[in-house]
């Protein structure tokens, strides 16, 4: 489901092309695996990210109140309010990246590039929610996404 935002299927890449939004998994995920590969086309100042366990979007603004696995140059793989999840330095600026989140109860870990990035603890509620790409073109630009697999745990 894509909202507030217009995206395209670009030789076989999503192409976020304008807007402030999301694109939106149409179910809800408790436990989960979701990796995909993106690409900022943004030379500097790039921002997105993928948002994930959240159950609605505030009428106020274009993205939920809830995790957010950030895109942000200087910030990528980073989830704010997640403790144990900071990460530095471990993408290809201007190439293709590679994100593997696992979820599973109130842990989550993150590998980048196929290398671990970081485990935290202390996810809270809800325990079930969407998962979504983030589109943030008028302040960081447009993003590729490809290679996009959401795996449902137990």
């Amino acid at each position: 489901t894509v909202l507030g935002c217009k995206a395209a299927v670009d030789n076989g890449d999503i192409l976020i092309q304008e807007g402030n939004g999301l694109i939106q998994s149409e179910k809800q995920y408790a436990n989960f695996v979701v990796e995909y590969e993106w690409k900022a086309l943004k030379a500097d100042k790039w921002d997105s990210g993928l948002y994930f366990r959240y159950t609605t979007v505030p009428a106020n603004r274009p993205w939920p109140d809830r995790y957010q696995v950030n895109l942000r140059q200087g910030d990528e793989g980073n989830v704010g309010d997640l403790p144990g999840a900071k990460t530095k330095d471990m993408t290809k600026h201007g190439d293709w990246n590679r994100f593997k989140l696992t979820v599973q109860g109130a842990k989550a870990s993150l590998e980048i590039n196929g290398q671990p990035a970081w485990q935290g603890d202390g996810l809270a509620g809800p325990e079930k929610g969407f998962i979504a790409l983030q589109a943030e073109v008028p302040g960081g630009g447009q993003f590729r996404f490809r290679n996009i697999f959401i795996t449902e745990l137990p």
